[in-house]
């Protein structure tokens, strides 16, 4: 039985405003940090496990990502906020640096990995953090640190991880298929 079934809604004194985005999509779905998790990870094998080889490198724009690099932008993204999760509810007070999307990107060789070994990559990392989060008591989620430069909370990234799959999720249904 997972103890943070039912977890209360966060206040926006948890986070930066640059994750308002990511974090009412998660709420949208219910405020239980784990479900949420769970459910994103569902989500995006219903929507991405049946990409035709040649949707997989296709671009909607000239200087936008493919379904491959956008795939490893979610792994990447998921690391970064799984390892903030872990400083701070280890109370590390460090305040953690911000990082460059683009920059990670145009040096990952994304479009070259097997789509679904990206798949696996993320399944994998994915179900890591919903392990650690498992791990989590209410103390431990409201813990707050700094990341790049404002104050969050280790529920707050909890929900921006699953927050952040449903909002490109919903980016692939729009503007890639």
């Amino acid at each position: 039985e997972n103890f943070l079934k039912n977890f209360m809604k966060i206040d926006k004194n948890q986070y930066a405003p640059f994750y308002e985005t990511y974090i009412s999509k998660s709420l949208k779905r219910g405020d239980d940090i784990i479900k949420n998790m769970q459910s994103s990870l569902e989500d995006f094998f219903l929507i991405l496990s049946d990409i035709p080889v040649e949707k997989q490198l296709f671009a909607y724009d000239k200087d936008k990502w493919t379904i491959k690099e956008l795939i490893v932008h979610l792994i990447d993204t998921e690391r970064i906020m799984a390892y903030r999760a872990l400083r701070i509810s280890r109370n590390d007070k460090v305040d953690l640096l911000s990082f460059d999307e683009n920059y990670f990107i145009a040096n990952s060789i994304a479009n070259a990995i097997p789509f679904i070994e990206l798949l696996k990559e993320f399944s994998l990392v994915r179900k890591s953090n919903i392990a650690m989060f498992k791990g989590f008591d209410e103390e431990i989620l409201q813990r707050r640190g700094r990341a790049s430069g404002s104050e969050i909370t280790v529920s707050a990234l909890g929900f921006i991880l699953s927050g952040h799959v449903f909002h490109h999720l919903d980016v692939i249904k729009e503007r890639y298929l």
